[in-house]
């Protein structure tokens, strides 16, 4: 054992540079209640989760929860953190980059509409909206206690969504505020108040869905007025990934998505988390390629060119179910290279007893969901 590892807290301690999980380690993991179902990829997502984020798995910062997926047929694990974990990333974050934070007074909303800064009703608020002040930039975001609350199987609120309402729904708006303040060091991971609701009856149905993008490959040439209107969407100034998906999510024009997928690209922001209109959750590139397909523009042909340079080619697809298939792949290999999985093949094939040539995009996207940590 060197010097390093046991000043920095003995053989548990994590290091940089660290690949697998180490025997020690392991064996603390199990304990914690990580049983034998969960995968390699989805351990070693983990563990890059805890060396980008620094938290500490075993000081119970940041721990993986294991859910039952009836479509895989296993429990399947999520990272998680508390939003204590999260203001620790966020404070440290802000720290390392010389930048002041702070919030505005957390707002709650009635039922009719109306908006007060205390809560004090024992009816539960109908959302909550609170802002993140970081380096002057303020980044809000509403939560609403529909979305969030966890249940019982009658539908009451359980646990401290009965006993706290106003407090939980609170937690999760400022997990949506540091996660848009905070892009970088925040994506992948949520705190156990928005998970919170995984655990509803049929939670299934409705909780970290993939949306399903269309066929083809997404451009890179702009299009008449692009510039323009891509300059409208941005509002001239540099956008963190949640911002351009929101952004994205309002415009009708494909010019100003193909524009914000190219500052995307540039920024280093495709492999970010984003949430959507409809609150499903993927990556950043994923999402404005879904959303440029639904602007309804032909598929690209001649000079256009991906955008993507991770994209990995594929034979162009014949069918629908083809098509699907290929920019399944593409999001699967762009996770693995995120994540820096270099036997994908081998792993995959391993876990779904095929090879990706073979899969179905639904076992595509449900190793990409693995890689990323969004796995239902």
């Amino acid at each position: 054992m060197s010097a390093e590892i046991t000043k920095a807290g003995g053989a548990l301690a994590i290091r940089p540079d660290q690949t697998t999980w180490t025997e020690q380690q392991g064996a603390v993991l199990r304990q914690s209640g990580i049983d034998n179902q969960v995968a390699t990829e989805e351990l070693s997502a983990f563990l890059h989760l805890c060396q980008r984020t620094r938290l500490d798995p075993f000081s119970r910062q940041i721990y993986l929860i294991g859910r039952w997926d009836n479509r895989q047929q296993r429990k399947v694990y999520t990272p998680q953190t508390s939003i204590d974990g999260y203001r620790v990333i966020a404070h440290r974050a802000a720290a390392d980059a010389g930048h002041p934070l702070g919030y505005d007074d957390t707002l709650w909303c009635a039922k009719d509409g109306r908006w007060q800064d205390v809560w004090l009703s024992d009816a539960p608020p109908a959302a909550a909206k609170v802002t993140v002040i970081r380096n002057g930039m303020r980044f809000s975001a509403v939560a609403r206690y529909s979305e969030y609350v966890q249940t019982k199987k009658g539908g009451e609120p359980s646990g401290l969504w009965g006993k706290m309402p106003a407090t939980m729904v609170a937690k999760c708006a400022e997990a949506l505020a540091l996660r848009k303040a905070f892009p970088h060091d925040l994506a992948g991971v949520y705190t156990a108040e928005e998970m919170a609701q995984a655990d509803n009856p049929a939670a299934e149905e409705r909780h970290l869905r993939k949306v399903q993008p269309g066929e083809g490959d997404p451009w890179a040439t702009p299009g008449p007025g692009a510039e323009q209107a891509g300059a409208a969407a941005v509002k001239g100034r540099s956008q963190p990934a949640q911002d351009i998906a929101d952004v994205a999510g309002t415009t009708t024009d494909r010019d100003a998505v193909k524009e914000l997928y190219r500052q995307a690209h540039a920024e280093g922001l495709l492999a970010e988390t984003v949430k959507t209109s409809d609150r499903e959750l993927l990556e950043l590139g994923a999402y404005l390629i879904a959303r440029g397909q639904q602007l309804a523009e032909p598929t690209p042909t001649g000079d256009d060119e991906v955008m993507d340079a991770k994209v990995v080619d594929t034979p162009a697809p014949t069918t629908v179910q083809d098509a699907d298939a290929a920019a399944a792949e593409r999001e699967l290999r762009a996770a693995a290279a995120t994540v820096g999985l270099d036997n994908l093949d081998e792993e995959f094939e391993r876990s779904y007893g095929l090879p990706i040539s073979e899969a179905a995009a639904r076992d595509l996207r449900g190793m990409t969901a693995i890689l990323t940590g969004t796995a239902a």
